[in-house]
């Protein structure tokens, strides 16, 4: 059995619900990642992605200076733990339509595995593995 965290992204960037749109869009672009995990002191609460910022904020004429990202954020998280399964973790994926899980341990973000990760570790010769696999070009 493969488990989520021989493969999970241990490269977290986290922010607060009180955080600005364009500070979320401003760590994405630094950090040359796709989403942020909004937490409430160690208690996950959320994830921002960058879609999350377009189509529910600026899409929605929202400011971006001004909304926080509690206003947008993804609440019903779905967590894993490192020790779960990475079929089983495909299958909650697919069961909720996400495409990112943060990984806890006792409520503790240690981690976040993507669909990416898992066709990068399950379907190498995969396309969406390849692309997973590619530094980001942005």
């Amino acid at each position: 059995m493969t488990t989520v965290g021989e493969f999970m992204t241990t490269r977290l960037v986290t922010m607060d619900g009180s955080d600005t749109l364009t500070a979320a869009a401003q760590e994405m672009r630094d950090s040359a990642i796709g989403d942020v995990v909004v937490t409430d002191g160690d208690k996950v609460v959320g994830i921002v992605t960058d879609r999350d910022i377009t189509v529910r904020g600026v899409a929605e004429s929202l400011d971006p200076n001004t909304t926080k990202l509690d206003q947008i954020t993804s609440k019903d998280v779905v967590t894993v733990s490192q020790y779960d399964d990475a079929v089983a973790a495909a299958d909650l994926m697919r069961t909720y339509g996400v495409r990112r899980l943060p990984v806890t341990e006792d409520g503790r973000l240690v981690g976040l595995v993507s669909m990416g990760d898992l066709a990068v570790e399950r379907e190498p010769q995969s396309v969406l593995a390849d692309v997973s696999a590619d530094d980001p070009n942005n």
